[in-house]
C-alpha cells in the first residue's frame, strides 16, 4: 500500500518565544550567551516576565523537522504531547495551519506546555532558555500506529530517549513503522544523547 504520508515524527512539542534584547538584557538574566539553558519552570516564567515583546511558533527539533517537509510540499505527521492552556494552543494551531496532521490530545492534568525562551541580540546571535514541561511525557498511549503505519518514514527524536515511557513510546513508533515495512529514522540530537 502506498504511504499517505512522506513522514511522521515523535518528538518534543515546544512552543519558541522569540525576543529581541541587547547583551545587557542576557547578562542580567544570567544565562550563557548563545547556548541553549534547561531551566525549571519558575525559572522560565522569570525570564519570560523580563522579556520584552516577543513572537510565539511552534517549535522543537521533530516539529520543526516535520514543518520543513511540509514547507517544501511534502504530507507530514506529528505526534508530541501539549498542555490544555495557551501554549499548547499555539503548538497545535501552528503545526494544523501548514497541513501537518496532529491528532494527539492536549493533556488535561501535568505540566504546562514546554517552551523554549529565545533571546536574539542585535548580532543574530540566539540565548535560549527551554523549559520542557510535559513534553517529554509522551506515552505509549499517544503512539497512533495507523498513522505511524500510514508514513514512509518515521523519524524519531532522541532527545525523548532519556524518559522512560517516551523510550516505550518510541519502541511502539518502531515496531509499528517496522511492521508496515516502512522505515525509520532515529535522531541522535546531540552528543549527551549519544554519551547517555
Amino acid at each position: 500500500m502506498e504511504p499517505a504520508l512522506d513522514v511522521v515524527a515523535l518528538g518534543n512539542a515546544l512552543v519558541d518565544v522569540l525576543s529581541h534584547e541587547d547583551d545587557a538584557f542576557v547578562s542580567a538574566v544570567g544565562v550563557e550567551r548563545g547556548a541553549m539553558t534547561m531551566v525549571d519552570l519558575d525559572r522560565s516564567d522569570e525570564i519570560y516576565a523580563s522579556m520584552g515583546p516577543g513572537t510565539e511558533i511552534s517549535g522543537g527539533s521533530a516539529a520543526n523537522t516535520v514543518a520543513g517537509v511540509a514547507g517544501f510540499g511534502g504530507r507530514a505527521g506529528f505526534v508530541g504531547k501539549v498542555r490544555d492552556d495557551q501554549l499548547g494552543s499555539v503548538f497545535c494551531h501552528d503545526l494544523r495551519s501548514i497541513g501537518v496532521v496532529f491528532d494527539t490530545p492536549p493533556a488535561d492534568t501535568g505540566p504546562p506546555t514546554g517552551r523554549c525562551l529565545v533571546v536574539v541580540t542585535p548580532d543574530a546571535q540566539r540565548t535560549m532558555s527551554t523549559y520542557l514541561g510535559i513534553a517529554p511525557e509522551i506515552r505509549p498511549e499517544d503512539v497512533d500506529e495507523a498513522l505511524v503505519a500510514s508514513a514512509a518514514i518515521t523519524y524519531l527524536e532522541g532527545y525523548l530517549w532519556d524518559q522512560p515511557a517516551a523510550k516505550a513510546a518510541i519502541v511502539k513508533a518502531s515496531e509499528a513503522a517496522r511492521s508496515a515495512g516502512r522505515r525509520v529514522a532515529f535522531t541522535l540530537s546531540d552528543p549527551f544523547c549519544v554519551d547517555r
